[in-house]
C-alpha cells in the first residue's frame, strides 16, 4: 500500500493546503508542523507559480507573496528535508506543469521522492497528457494524483481505473476559493469513481471552508481538501499564523471524524 493511500486506512482523511514561502518558508515549516500535530492526515504543499490557472484570489496573492519573499524550488526542496525530522504523514506537492518542465521533470521528480514527497497534482495536466509526467513519478515511486470535475462524466472511469493514490474531486466549477454553498452532487462523482476503482480513495476540494460544509462532504468522500480557507488564515496572520492554523485543521477534522 502507497503512503498516500495508508492516510485514508483509519477513517476519513483531512487534507490542508499551504503555500509554500507565504509569508516565509520559516512560517510554512511552523505551519506544516502545527497542520500534522493538529490531526492531519495528508498535506498538500503548493509550489508557487506565477500563473496559476486553478488559483482563485486568495491563492493567487499567496503564490504572489511567496515569490516576492524569494520562494524557489530548491528552497522548497531544503523546507521538505526540515520537515521530514519530525512529520511522517504523506505529504504532496501542487503545482503546476511549468514548474516541473523548467526544472527539469526526471530531476525534479527524482528530487521530490529524495527529500520524502509521496506524490504530485499538477491541476494543469489534462488526463491524456499525464503520461510523460507519470511514467517519470512511475520511475521515483510517487503517485501522480488525478483530478476529475462535475464536468468530467464520461471520463471518469477511464481516469479512475488509471488513478494513483487518490482521486481529487473537484467539487465546483471554476477556481478555487472558498464557497457559501456547494451545489454539485458529490455523491455521483464517488458513485462513478468507486464503480470503476474499488480500491482508489476519493477526496473533495475546491470551496470547503467549514466543518459544517467538511462533515457534509465527508458523508460521501473518503477525505476532504481545504486550501483557501487556510491560505487565509496565513495572511491574516502572517509569522504568527502556526496556532491559528493548527486550531483550524483540529476543527475540521474533528468534524468528519
Amino acid at each position: 500500500m502507497s503512503r498516500i493511500k495508508e492516510a485514508f486506512a483509519n477513517g476519513k482523511a483531512f487534507i490542508p493546503f499551504i503555500t509554500c514561502g507565504d509569508p516565509s518558508l520559516q512560517a510554512t515549516y511552523d505551519n506544516v508542523l502545527a497542520m500534522a500535530d493538529a490531526g492531519a492526515d495528508l498535506i498538500e504543499l503548493g509550489i508557487p507559480f506565477s500563473d496559476p490557472t486553478a488559483e482563485g484570489p486568495v491563492i493567487q496573492e499567496a503564490n504572489v507573496r511567496a515569490l516576492n519573499a524569494g520562494t524557489t524550488t530548491d528552497k522548497i526542496f531544503d523546507l521538505v528535508v526540515r520537515i521530514r525530522h519530525s512529520v511522517k504523514i504523506p505529504m504532496v506537492f501542487m503545482t503546476y506543469a511549468n514548474v516541473v518542465f523548467s526544472y527539469g521533470a526526471d530531476r525534479f521528480l527524482s528530487k521530490a521522492a529524495e527529500v520524502g514527497m509521496d506524490g504530485i497534482i499538477l491541476p494543469d495536466v489534462p488526463f491524456e497528457e499525464k503520461e510523460e509526467f507519470a511514467v517519470v513519478c512511475r520511475k521515483y515511486g510517487l503517485d501522480m494524483i488525478s483530478l476529475i470535475a462535475p464536468t468530467s462524466h464520461e471520463r471518469v472511469a477511464m481516469i479512475a481505473r488509471e488513478a494513483e493514490g487518490f482521486i481529487y474531486c473537484v467539487s465546483s466549477l471554476g477556481v478555487t476559493g472558498v464557497r457559501k454553498e456547494i451545489t454539485t452532487n458529490i455523491g455521483e462523482m464517488t458513485d462513478l469513481v468507486r464503480s470503476a476503482s474499488k480500491d482508489i480513495p476519493c477526496a473533495v476540494g475546491f470551496g470547503i471552508s467549514t466543518p459544517e460544509q467538511a462533515k457534509r462532504m465527508a458523508q460521501y468522500a473518503d477525505g476532504v481538501i481545504v486550501g483557501s480557507a487556510i491560505v487565509k488564515i496565513c495572511a491574516q496572520y502572517g509569522e504568527a499564523a502556526a496556532e491559528h492554523v493548527g486550531e483550524y485543521v483540529k476543527a475540521m477534522k474533528e468534524a468528519i471524524m
